[in-house]
């Protein structure tokens, strides 16, 4: 039996960084809770719209408490949020004024922008929810299905994810695979698995006016809500999207695609083979997921740190929360993603292109 050698030298100043980590780490995770309030209230819009302010005039704007604004501001000054404007010498924190940078306005308050956060915001505070579930899980190796989330976890994961799609999704991702541009431009029937809330279906559609798309997705919720997305994006003729499992996909496809989405599923092998079983004779699959490593040491890095987390809080509670139970995470790699695609049948296997967050793979029969 291995024990704990208490008698090893603790290096005084290892330990302080340490601690001081942590410091920094806890302050973070006060941090993003509180953002995701100013986010639901509209005080960073408001801001942003309106200061520099008071946070008594930005409760005025508002329309919320003064003393639980002055608080707020205070907190996200401190994390660089928001930045503090001075209060003209004045010591007293009730007249210190506030405002947003233009850098903090873009990435907090445009949705359309690539460095668009405020999703993170509303999807990681909805994952930690599970954690007394995610606790007992570690004893006993049950899932937490997609389904069983808070609803902020669905909202919050398209709007973390849309940015990215609406900035390289029908730019740099469509066209690395060879000949799939031309085809969708020409009218090609496209399906979108695991299409959540029909971010990525209604960008393709709007980029491809004449080729068809089937988004399906087994959480009825974020169907109902693709459906009216898709009508108010005035693309409903040539969109539709059923609840059903990846596994149900049927009819013939020039393209199968699967965004942020297969390493979640429990049964990501039968996921892929029903997505071939559906590719038309010249058809491809594209997945992307999320940036991922090979090894322990090229994870060891500030996104792989982000990852890894959602993927213990989200994706592989998911992978595990039925049978097959294949428990995939969002940290597989490209070897073992690729390895996956060759065992679900594909003879063309490989990584078309990388960004900065995400992995897009091109699966050919």
């Amino acid at each position: 039996m291995t024990t704990t050698d208490r008698s090893a030298v603790v290096d005084p100043e290892r330990l302080e960084e340490l601690v001081h980590q942590v410091v920094t780490d806890a302050g973070a995770a006060m941090t993003v809770p509180l953002a995701l309030i100013g986010d639901r209230l509209g005080l960073f819009t408001e801001l942003a719209e309106g200061g520099p302010m008071t946070a008594r005039r930005l409760a005025e704007r508002t329309g919320l408490v003064e003393r639980y604004v002055r608080e707020w501001l205070l907190a996200m000054a401190t994390t660089g949020y928001v930045t503090y404007d001075g209060s003209d010498g004045d010591p007293d924190p009730a007249h210190a004024r506030y405002r947003m940078s233009p850098e903090q306005t873009e990435a907090f308050t445009n949705p359309d922008s690539p460095a668009y956060v405020a999703g993170a915001f509303q999807n990681l505070t909805a994952a930690t929810r599970i954690l007394d579930r995610l606790t007992e899980a570690f004893r006993t190796g049950e899932g937490v299905g997609w389904h069983e989330h808070h609803e902020d976890l669905f909202l919050g994961t398209e709007r973390f994810f849309r940015p990215s799609y609406l900035a390289n999704l029908t730019t740099t991702w469509i066209p690395s695979l060879p000949g799939m541009d031309e085809k969708l431009r020409a009218g090609a029937r496209v399906a979108d698995v695991g299409c959540g809330l029909g971010a990525s279906t209604i960008i393709m559609a709007e980029e491809y006016p004449r080729s068809t798309f089937v988004g399906i997705d087994y959480h009825t919720p974020s169907i109902v809500l693709a459906q009216h997305r898709a009508a108010d994006a005035e693309v409903a003729d040539r969109v539709s999207f059923r609840t059903a499992g990846a596994a149900d996909l049927t009819g013939t496809f020039d393209l199968v695609a699967f965004f942020d989405c297969l390493h979640d599923m429990p049964d990501p092998l039968g996921a892929l083979r029903a997505a071939r079983s559906a590719l038309a004779e010249d058809g491809a699959v594209m997945l992307v997921e999320p940036m991922s490593w090979d090894s322990v040491e090229e994870t060891v890095n500030p996104l792989g740190r982000l990852l890894a987390g959602a993927s213990t809080w989200i994706c592989l509670p998911s992978g595990l929360s039925a049978e097959p139970a294949y428990g995939l995470g969002n940290q597989a790699g490209p070897a073992t993603t690729c390895a996956l695609g060759r065992e679900a049948g594909f003879s063309t296997a490989r990584e078309a292109v990388a960004t900065d967050f995400n992995r897009v793979y091109e699966f050919r029969p």
